[in-house]
């Protein structure tokens, strides 16, 4: 992971890396830009879900400062004609299906902005964790511009279409509150715990079956959007293979011994 785009050596690189356990934290540090996406980041992004480390089997993404993000770096858009606007919003998708189609479980925390690019980025993720100073909004309506980075593929899968239309044309902003309830997020956490409870999570996803995890990943996503038919024979090749698999031998025989607690309320 050694290069200065992703490296957690130096403070001011693009990404802060840190490995605790089986969990690795990717903190957006560009605090003072309240962690704008620029080419940069999107790049370095990029190499850090190609090349994750062995050993790894979660990740939490979480902005360094007050922010998760506040979207893309507008700044990168002045000179663009539609070729160069094509291939920047293609570079966004490729990156973002690398968090989607990630090899492990992805969560995101999420605080203060959450909008345009940074909601697309967060929707990239499996789980999200948010506090209350997170806010979501899709601003590009107001400045002339749609969104470029897979929102309105992924977004409306969470919240619906009129709920992401009303957004787009208003420029309505949702608390955390709100997004908790409407599918932004899964979870919602008092302030300042949206990392903690986010390194939880990752913590306990870590510690399931690898091919589990995989078939959430990788194979869930297919099903649910499949016709009936195609997708219950997904489910049960799925459900084999998984059924098949020595570490899922283990588990059902501890759990069958008792050696493994029973679900609960909790």
């Amino acid at each position: 992971m050694g290069n200065a785009a992703t490296g957690t050596s130096d403070p001011s690189a693009l990404l802060q890396l840190e490995i605790s356990g089986p969990v690795l934290t990717v903190g957006l540090n560009r605090p003072a830009k309240r962690n704008a996406l620029n080419d940069g980041i999107i790049l370095a992004i990029q190499e850090c879900f190609t090349n994750l480390p062995e050993g790894i089997s979660a990740v939490v993404i979480h902005g360094i400062g007050d922010h998760f993000s506040s979207g893309l770096d507008l700044s990168e858009l002045t000179e663009q004609d539609a070729t160069d606007g094509l291939r920047h919003s293609q570079m966004w998708h490729r990156v973002f299906d690398r968090i989607q189609y990630s090899r492990v479980p992805v969560i995101a925390a999420l605080r203060g902005a959450v909008i345009g690019g940074g909601l697309e980025l967060a929707c990239a993720a499996h789980i999200r964790v948010a506090e209350p100073s997170a806010y979501f909004a899709l601003p590009e309506g107001q400045r002339g511009i749609f969104v470029g980075g897979g929102g309105s593929v992924r977004l409306p899968r969470l919240i619906g279409v009129a709920r992401m239309t009303d957004m787009m044309l208003t420029g309505r902003v949702y608390s955390a509150t709100e997004g908790a309830s409407y599918g932004f997020a899964q979870y919602l956490t008092e302030e300042g715990q949206s990392l903690a409870k986010a390194m939880e999570l990752a913590e306990k996803v870590a510690k399931n079956a690898p091919l589990t995890n995989f078939a959430v990943l990788q194979a869930l996503p297919m099903i649910a959007e499949a016709n009936p038919q195609t997708g219950l024979l997904m489910e049960s090749l799925m459900a084999t293979v998984a059924q098949s698999d020595k570490e899922a031998k283990l588990r059902i025989r501890a759990f069958l011994d008792r050696k493994t607690a029973k679900v609960k309320p909790t």
